[in-house]
């Protein structure tokens, strides 16, 4: 028996916020995925995730949401995080900090479990990404069979060493940040799906989803730039991964990606 994963990459602002409620029903109907992960940690504006958006993606049918460097970056999260377990944070965050990094989310008999890392090279200072996921996949004890983890980073040699650190050990390693959806999608020698960024949902002629003119200013001129999230037409990016459920290693990933100007669903 196989488990399905549909994993969707950074959800920027209200414009990835549309293009889930347009696409995400027709996916499910399509690939009928067992779980579904979704990256919010730029849903709110570009920056944090608020409680509202956290329930309209389980209400469209989300299992699991993971976050990044953005956390924090709206305070309505303090009010929540403790208390919604399907909703987990970057498990390298210094001790003490309010919410989880890893979780089990359940679909009826199957069960998948979930964890989220933060990467250090040109990020914020963090503890070991690399001991901490250890760590966690030691509490299991191999009890947990299928395991996805997200590591959010910027430097793609880092994401690469987490998949090879983690091939055989964990169903697939995602990588989310840096909202470019890689083409190195692979099954790794003992078994684990890797790709190195799945991508974003979100505008599609900004900058990474924020407005160009902004970034534009800050490149060309190194004056201090507000940005602000892009608006018009979305793209989205995900990645599908399946699993053997009875092994815990993936037998398949390709990628998902569709654009509004090219919204076609076989």
């Amino acid at each position: 028996m196989n488990i399905r994963i549909l994993f969707i990459g950074d959800i920027v602002g209200g414009v990835g916020r549309r293009a889930i409620k347009e696409v995400l029903p027709r996916l499910k109907t399509k690939f009928n995925p067992d779980f579904i992960i979704a990256n919010g940690e730029n849903s709110a504006a570009g920056r944090g995730i608020t409680h509202k958006i956290v329930r309209e993606l389980f209400e469209l049918g989300v299992h699991g949401i993971t976050m990044g460097n953005h956390t924090w970056g709206n305070k309505d999260i303090f009010e929540f995080i403790d208390d919604e377990p399907r909703l987990i944070r970057p498990l390298n965050y210094s001790p003490g900090m309010p919410g989880r990094g890893h979780t089990i989310v359940r679909n009826g008999k199957k069960e998948l479990g979930l964890i989220n890392a933060i990467g250090r090279t040109y990020m914020q200072p963090m503890d070991d990404p690399f001991r901490a996921v250890d760590a966690i996949l030691e509490e299991w004890h191999k009890e947990i069979k299928c395991i996805l983890v997200d590591f959010h980073a910027e430097a793609t040699s880092e994401k690469i060493s987490m998949g090879w650190h983690l091939d055989g050990r964990v169903s697939a390693v995602v990588g989310t940040h840096t909202h470019v959806q890689t083409h190195d999608e692979r099954i790794l020698p003992q078994g684990t799906a890797y790709i190195s960024d799945v991508g974003m949902v979100g505008p599609r002629d900004g900058v990474l989803g924020m407005e160009r003119e902004a970034v534009l200013l800050k490149f060309r001129s190194e004056l201090p730039s507000r940005f602000v999230v892009d608006e018009g037409k979305w793209q989205f990016h995900a990645v599908l991964i399946d699993v053997d459920e009875t092994t815990g290693l993936s037998t398949q990933i390709q990628l998902v990606r569709q654009s509004e100007d090219e919204w076609v669903l076989d």
